[in-house]
């Protein structure tokens, strides 16, 4: 028997009104997501981190989030509100941010905003989550925890500083977790052991993993399926290991547009886009 879906979502559509008329930011997305690892690529403005935001209930006013079904196993997300969302938060659903320096609390120490998470949805002393902290920083494979546990997110590392906001982020035992170009602001070495580290614990846990990124060769490499993002829809679905033939033409024009290090090529091609593809032809 099929295990059921742990997130549902159904003709997604984020709206911001301006004066020249609504801004479709995502249009019509449909994906479910099981215990795999889904990612979602696309360039920047493509809706992808607006759609992560909408999922998690964090898109701020005057913007609107309608769907035909947005489901978290059998709780409804449509009209949840935002108490209904604080409990979700981190307990059920969790989201790793872009940056470190702008996601923590720069007055807090790293480790008790680690603590404050696990206090925040799970029952227990202050030593509790003290110990609980302290073995997150361990599993995310941050030497001498005890030290790293008091300093200030300004005398981390960014790949120290995301390392800390995966264990912030998983101390509660979510389902579902979205991170939101978890690696982009690190060096290659660092963002291969900050993938690592997430899916040793995505998989270990059995938690269902939506990757935002703008990196195809990345998500291909690490993902099991894919949804290619364009002007605030998803213009092709495919297997991470079928990226490379893929058949929309804007998935292939992004393809086409990487840098190959042993192809070389004095101009790169140019991506060629078409204004229907934004309607969804």
């Amino acid at each position: 028997m099929t295990a059921p879906p742990l997130l549902t979502v159904r003709n997604l559509r984020v709206t911001y009104p301006a004066a020249q008329g609504d801004i479709h930011a995502v249009r019509n997305v449909s994906f479910t997501l099981a215990r795999e690892r889904l990612g979602i690529v696309g360039e920047s403005g493509s809706g992808k981190s607006t759609l992560g935001r909408a999922i998690m209930g964090l898109v701020p006013r005057p913007g609107r989030v309608a769907a035909d079904e947005l489901r978290l196993g059998a709780i409804d997300l449509r009209n949840l509100g935002e108490s209904g969302f604080r409990r979700l938060r981190g307990r059920r659903i969790a989201m790793v941010l872009q940056d470190p320096k702008f996601a923590l609390n720069p007055v807090m120490s790293v480790g008790h905003q680690i603590a404050e998470t696990h206090r925040a949805h799970v029952r227990g002393s202050a030593r509790a989550a003290r110990r609980a902290a302290l073995e997150m920083l361990h599993a995310v494979r941050i030497r001498d925890p005890e030290r790293v546990f008091g300093l200030y997110p300004h005398q981390v590392s960014g790949g120290m500083g995301q390392r800390v906001m995966i264990a912030m982020m998983l101390i509660a035992d979510p389902e579902v977790l979205i991170a939101d170009e978890p690696t982009s602001a690190l060096d290659a070495t660092v963002q291969t052991q900050v993938l690592a580290i997430l899916d040793e614990l995505v998989r270990g846990r059995g938690m269902g993993l939506i990757l935002i990124s703008h990196n195809l060769p990345l998500v291909a490499s690490f993902c099991d399926r894919v949804l290619v993002m364009y002007s605030g829809r998803v213009v092709e679905t495919c297997g991470a290991g079928a990226l490379r033939q893929a058949r929309h033409p804007y998935t292939r024009g992004l393809l086409a547009s990487l840098p190959e290090l042993d192809h070389r090529r004095d101009v790169l091609p140019q991506l060629q886009r078409d204004p229907a593809w934004a309607e969804g032809a």
